[in-house]
């Protein structure tokens, strides 16, 4: 497996796992002993970067993540987040216990605590923020994260989602080793001003929903699971999700020409847009992981990025990524 230099002196595999979908995010939850088989492969393909956070679940992904890596936590890297406000059990399911932001240095010291015990491990290697709070000045969230560096309870501090002001603030406070922001082919926002700055001042970029939620993989259908995350964001609802859905087609040609599964091409594109990026696609299932870093091995021209891009131009998706509420979250 390559490995990629995120910023700060952070080094991991060139394509990491995203572990959200491990629980009930997209339908049905992995049994215990599947996803640890599958962390457990990941491992053994030389993955290193694995991500989670304290929101999903709430709070039992980690529980999953840190008892799936213990027998290799001398070899990989394990990301988490703190950063919301989640309403106590019994109060509802998932994301909708979600009440807001919470980066209170207060509440930050207690995310860690608690983060460190599901998880297990004695430092957290990579802690970001999950989502910038308006209500606490960014210098203080850094400052904090900066004496839990001190104190050795973390290693690297991250960012998600944030602006450009924001993350120059909070790189003045504590170097920042990495972004974590939406961006595949059907999202490239980024472009515009955050990956220069990302560049300018030497901090990884590391791409979550890489494979645009599935929609990337030609695999997606018209009809989502009740259960599932995505049947509550615009790009995935009726018409909009017809419409995008046709967007795959030359996508999957090209893939073809070149020897490759459309998944793969997309990642390979990722990967081919910097040397300090290295994306988290998630999946559930082992064959989908081996497809999935079968990316890292795939040449592409100049040409070949060039006709990639075209063929899924982001003014022609449909519908926003996130509903007006997660909006509101993101690129503050």
């Amino acid at each position: 497996m390559k490995t990629r230099k995120l910023g700060d002196g952070l080094e991991v595999s060139a394509i990491g796992l995203g572990c959200m979908g491990m629980g009930q995010v997209y339908g049905t939850a992995l049994e215990a002993a599947d996803a640890h088989r599958l962390l457990a492969r990941a491992v053994e393909l030389g993955v290193t970067f694995f991500d989670t956070a304290e929101v999903y679940g709430p709070y039992t992904n980690e529980v999953l993540v840190g008892e799936g890596l213990k027998p290799f936590r001398d070899k990989v890297v394990i990301a988490t987040k703190f950063g919301f406000d989640i309403a106590p059990e019994g109060t509802g399911e998932g994301f909708s216990r979600m009440r807001g932001t919470d980066s209170r240095p207060e509440h930050i010291r207690a995310v860690a605590e608690a983060s460190l015990k599901r998880l297990g491990v004695e430092v957290i290697d990579l802690f970001y923020q999950h989502r910038v709070d308006p209500n606490v000045p960014i210098e203080d969230v850094a400052g904090t994260v900066k004496d839990l560096i001190a104190e050795g309870k973390v290693k690297h501090f991250g960012l998600s989602e944030a602006g450009p002001a924001t993350i120059r603030k909070a790189h003045a406070i504590q170097p920042v080793a990495a972004l974590q922001s939406e961006y595949s082919l059907w999202f490239r926002e980024l472009e515009a001003d955050v990956l220069p700055t990302l560049r300018e001042l030497g901090i990884g970029l590391v791409p979550y929903s890489p494979l645009g939620r599935g929609f990337l993989t030609g695999a997606m259908k018209t009809e989502i699971g009740e259960n599932d995350f995505r049947r509550n964001l615009p790009r995935f609802q009726g018409e909009a999700l017809a419409k995008n859905l046709s967007l795959v087609e030359a996508l999957t040609q090209i893939a073809a020409e070149k020897g490759a599964t459309p998944a793969q091409l997309a990642l390979a594109w990722i990967l081919h847009q910097g040397e300090s990026i290295a994306p988290i696609p998630g999946t559930t299932k082992i064959a989908r992981l081996e497809e999935n870093l079968g990316a890292v091995d795939l040449a592409l021209s100049a040409e070949d990025l060039a006709r990639i891009a075209a063929a899924v131009p982001e003014t022609a998706v449909e519908g926003e990524r996130y509903t007006k509420a997660g909006l509101a979250m993101v690129g503050r």
